[in-house]
């Protein structure tokens, strides 16, 4: 593996920087789309790249859409009562009470994208599960760039109330003929007591796409956080680093990522977990790829009180020319806490191949069979047909990589 040190003390690493993107040639302004009550009259073209990130204009096996292209909320429905899908917009309008969670775990000050985007108009989904509803099937939605340089700025929040059971998952995409646009994501959390939310996001952004999602998330007493994140397409720059704070006794939070980088895409993706209550536990589980990207991999655990378990886990495989830099930490304060971490990046085992084509498989076939395990973490909660879509987009893209 090349160096990945650039600058810094000697003797001490450095991440390559990301090259961030220069806000003043994105446009904050979009033509307007006609609002669709029917899911069967989206653009056809839309719809299909809408289900390769697990979004279903049939809304088979979901009780709830959002779809917002460019910054037009083009449908927005929820089917199943206890259930709430808006616009963030209307949201606002409809509970005056929302106001307290709005930029209540993120700053808007905290870095350029989030004043850039709170400082232009927005838009984004306000999904909530009302206080003992347990979702029947997920929500879905969709973030979608359709316009050439276009900056798309979304605020999200996701209420889970006491008891309830909440499943979402999003798929962000951008209309095949763009290259170039910006998304900044702006998200925030919150899973009450005993209640549990399933989050998974699946991106597949443009090869010259910059993408900055900022997230918090909250998650009161023996309440549970699983979060999932998908990208396996070519992307320009992605970075991000959600924060969940586990503030109650007995609080769970589970973060999988499953990331590939091909040639000229750079990602930077880490989950930050702080254990603030006894009893609270944490798993990071990451699997990256890189054939010819740059993939910066880190976790941070965090245990400020006694009787905390935690777990990171991140390892890496580097086909083609790249960097694959997996940066994991533990912080602790106090005695009392179990935290752990694994980290390995390297190459395929060649053991592992020749005990394959001692099988039959041919070289190819025994690597792509490697490969495709190696990327095929369980995620919990994917229905049966967005986890056979994924199998075939994992398919496809092992054909670029060799």
């Amino acid at each position: 593996m090349r160096d990945v040190t650039k600058g810094g003390p000697a003797g001490t690493l450095q991440p390559l920087p990301l090259a961030e993107p220069d806000l003043s040639c994105f446009d904050s302004e979009s033509p307007g789309y006609e609002y669709v009550n029917d899911l069967s009259g989206l653009d056809k073209k839309d719809a299909a790249h809408f289900l390769n990130v697990g979004v279903d204009a049939s809304e088979n096996l979901r009780i709830g859409t959002y779809i917002q292209k460019d910054m037009s909320v083009v449908h927005c429905k929820a089917r199943q009562e206890g259930v709430e899908v808006l616009p963030i917009s209307q949201a606002l309008d409809r509970h005056g009470w929302l106001d307290q969670y709005m930029w209540r775990g993120i700053r808007p000050d905290k870095d350029r994208f989030t004043r850039w985007a709170g400082d232009r108009p927005s838009e984004g989904y306000f999904i909530r599960s009302r206080e003992g509803v347990a979702c029947e099937a997920p929500v879905q939605a969709c973030l979608y760039i359709a316009k050439e340089k276009f900056s798309q700025n979304v605020h999200n929040v996701v209420i889970a109330e006491p008891g309830s059971a909440l499943q979402i998952i999003t798929g962000c995409a951008t209309a095949p003929h763009l290259v170039s646009g910006l998304h900044v994501g702006v998200s925030e959390f919150y899973v009450k007591k005993g209640a549990r939310l399933m989050f998974t996001m699946i991106h597949e952004w443009g090869g010259q796409v910059a993408v900055r999602p900022r997230t918090m998330a909250f998650v009161e007493e023996g309440g549970v956080l699983v979060s999932n994140y998908i990208s396996l397409r070519p992307l320009g720059t992605l970075q991000m680093a959600p924060t969940t704070h586990l503030v109650g006794p007995g609080s769970v939070a589970r973060f999988q990522s499953v990331l590939v980088a091909s040639k000229n895409s750079h990602l930077d993706v880490g989950s930050n977990v702080i254990l603030d209550a006894p009893g609270a536990r944490a798993e990071i589980i990451s699997r990256a790829i890189t054939y010819g990207g740059n993939i910066i991999a880190r976790g941070k655990l965090v245990g400020r009180v006694p009787d905390i378990r935690a777990h990171l886990e991140c390892k890496g495989l580097i086909l083609k020319d790249g960097l694959m830099h997996a940066i994991p930490e533990l912080e602790a304060h106090v005695p009392g806490v179990e935290m752990s971490h694994e980290a390995a990046v390297g190459k395929i085992d060649k053991a592992e191949i020749e005990y394959l084509m001692a099988r039959g498989l041919t070289e190819e076939a025994a690597v792509s069979t490697i490969v495709r395990g190696f990327l095929n973490v369980h995620i919990e909660g994917l229905p049966p047909l967005l986890r056979e879509r994924l199998d075939r987009v994992i398919q496809e893209t092992e054909k670029d990589m060799f």
